[in-house]
């Protein structure tokens, strides 16, 4: 664990370019009525506000009676300043499309829509769905949908029909758009097709607008169905923007439903956007000659916060890549990189424990020069993949924010400031100013080793759980009553005063009354020199209640025994942790089950343990090794 221990600061340079570079900042964002309030005076409002925030856990409030819209402050702010030949996106395709939309191409599309979507009746407080691949059209549409007030809802791409059928009925959907087909791995994914599937039977959707992408022949209904391109022809290039309260809902975004039905997080107007354009702003150090890409989809929060707004509302220039990161071969993430010299890159460490499987080869041969900044979101990254990471991709040049948020927070809380933070492999630092995260027990005093919680209220914090409001206090505020936010992620605070995060609370094995968060044993595994990924579970055990059970991806350069590698893994996680948290059997496998967005499905894994049906299994990517993955594990009698 030595690796964890080392720290790293940017370099003098760095530090004295970045657009925060001094202490100061935390002190400041203590009064956070006067700090945010400051903060907000950077975006554009059609009426100031009356209070910054009204504190009242967990119904908060924040910029009270202001009026501002997010369309406005993504587009025309930058149109007005002279930025409309400023470049918004690089869009590439999975198979070489190109295209370039400026600033003032987006808004001349965004306005057109918006009118399209008037045209259909949709007005303030209508909810829209969009399901659409990594395409301009699909960022469009949510821009669209915000100009004119109306509530998007965006669907991951990888989403069955039940699963899109379910959030249609349960958000009263008045209008889809979706397109009639996307790439991915040189397969044409048929979006059309699937959502006449989920519309099976479904009255209160009127209006499908298809956007024509892919040529993929589809169903076409006359009567409900457009076509996008047709409707923006003669759509005028003007349309006002609707002047939203402060609190208004700006968008709802369904979790992805692993451990029950989906909940529908809303975010407000003001306070989200806010947060994701000075998050962007101090995090990213973006600057305004700055090329960024993130690999996020926009279907999840990183992709509507760190996609869309976040770097719209700052003005700056992103990639946006629609494809697999794989297809057609390995390199394609280092090809993008050289090609349009991004500065700065972010995406998740499954991304890059997958990059460092594949080996250095894939990369070598690419000018990786312009990267300046690198960023992990989506799960704890471990030490050796941070060092990977910060060596081969940043070549110990780069600074590495290691970020957390969640859905429900909108923004990030908790990250390294790149101009100021030591950076520690393991550690996402502390919270950023304005915001305050501690490690709690169960009784809501502060320890060194317990539960994430966050406890004061910040702009960007979701709203309430749509319909739901009693599960929104039981989720989030029952644990404290009412005091403090529950993450529902463990956590300790290291010597030096910075937060490490354990994992999910619901992913914690209890064995023989230790509590063992299944990151830590990951994070143990993967310190093997063989070993690339890891993916612990537990099953029932008659005598310590529980045992663990660990799934490890071996590099392809593995040539030591299989035996030998199990009783080495083993001793790494009794050294590590301790004799109780060794897994009790460890899986050599090729793959782990995961989502298209790169979430490891671990009940996959609990369920063939145990002989259960495995489930929906819609938004799982790799499919065809379920049948491998059950004949390992049969083959061995736990």
């Amino acid at each position: 664990m030595e690796k964890q221990k080392k720290s790293f600061k940017p370099n003098k340079k760095f530090i004295k370019n970045a657009n925060v570079n001094s202490e100061d900042i935390y002190k400041t964002g203590l009064d956070k009525e006067s700090f945010w309030g400051n903060l907000a005076n950077d975006l554009f409002w059609h009426k100031k506000w009356d209070k910054v925030c009204e504190e009242n856990p967990p119904y908060s409030k924040w910029f009270l009676n202001g009026k501002i819209n997010v369309s406005y402050n993504c587009l025309d702010r930058h149109i007005k300043n002279g930025k409309q030949d400023k470049i918004a996106f690089y869009w590439e395709g999975e198979n070489n499309q190109e295209k370039i939309l400026t600033y003032n191409d987006l808004y001349l599309e965004v306005n057109r829509f918006a009118n399209a979507l008037k045209s259909k009746g949709i007005k303030k407080g209508d909810r829209v769905v969009i399901n659409m691949p990594m395409i301009p059209e699909a960022i469009v549409s949510m821009l669209a949908c915000t100009r004119i007030g109306a509530v998007h809802i965006v669907i991951f791409g990888g989403t069955g029909p039940i699963g899109i059928k379910e959030r249609v009925i349960h958000a009263e959907v008045k209008l889809v758009i979706t397109s009639d087909g996307g790439y991915r791995r040189g397969k044409i994914i048929p979006y059309k097709e699937i959502i006449d599937q989920a519309l099976d039977q479904v009255d209160c959707v009127k209006d499908v607008i298809v956007v024509k992408h892919s040529k993929n022949k589809i169903p076409f209904n006359e009567k409900r169905d457009s076509w996008y391109h047709d409707l923006i022809i003669d759509a005028k290039e003007f349309c006002p923007v609707e002047e939203m309260d402060s609190e208004d809902m700006l968008f709802i975004l369904y979790t992805s439903g692993s451990t029950g039905k989906p909940k529908g997080i809303f975010h407000s107007t003001a306070g989200y956007l806010l947060g994701v354009y000075q998050t962007t702003k101090w995090v990213f150090d973006i600057k305004d000659e700055d090329i960024y890409w993130s690999t996020a989809d926009i279907g999840w929060i990183t992709g509507h916060s760190y996609v869309v707004y976040g770097l719209l509302s700052n003005g700056a220039t992103q990639v946006i890549y629609e494809g697999a990161l794989d297809h057609p071969n390995y390199s394609r993430t280092w090809e993008i990189i050289e090609k349009y010299k991004v500065n700065i890159f972010y995406t998740a460490p499954t991304a890059i424990r997958t990059f460092m499987k594949w080996g250095n080869e894939w990369i070598d041969k690419y000018d990786l020069s312009s990267l300046r900044l690198l960023g992990s979101i989506g799960e704890p990254i471990n030490p050796d993949v941070w060092l990977w990471y910060y060596e081969i991709i940043g070549k110990s040049n780069c600074p590495i924010v290691d970020t957390w948020f969640q859905t429900e927070t909108g923004a990030l809380v908790i990250s390294p400031l790149p101009g100021i933070s030591a950076l520690k492999p393991g550690s996402i630092c502390k919270a950023l100013p304005g915001f305050e995260a501690k490690v709690l027990d169960e009784k809501g005093n502060e320890t060194n080793k317990g539960f994430l919680a966050l406890t004061k209220s910040f702009p960007s914090m979701l709203r309430g759980v749509y319909k739901e409001e009693k599960r929104y206090l039981e989720t989030y505020w029952s644990k404290w009553d009412g005091k403090y936010y529950y993450t529902g992620d463990g956590a300790y605070v290291d010597e030096e005063g910075n937060i490490n995060i354990t994992g999910r609370l619901d992913d914690v094995i209890k064995v023989s009354g230790h509590r063992i968060g299944s990151a830590e044993v990951e994070n143990a595994l993967v310190e093997h020199p063989h070993a690339v990924e890891a993916s612990v579970i537990s099953v029932h055990d008659e005598i310590k209640g529980e045992k663990i059970i660990a799934f490890v991806i071996l590099k392809e350069s593995a040539s030591d025994s299989n035996k030998d590698i199990e009783k080495e893994l083993k001793k790494l996680v009794e050294i590590s942790i301790g004799r109780y948290a060794r897994p009790t059997k460890i899986f050599l496998v090729d793959e782990l089950p995961k989502t298209k967005s790169g979430k490891i499905m671990r009940r996959i894994l609990r369920n063939l343990l145990i002989k259960q049906p495995i489930g929906d299994v819609s938004t799982l990517e790799n499919k065809s090794y379920i049948p491998i993955l059950k004949n390992i594990i049969e083959e061995i009698q736990l």
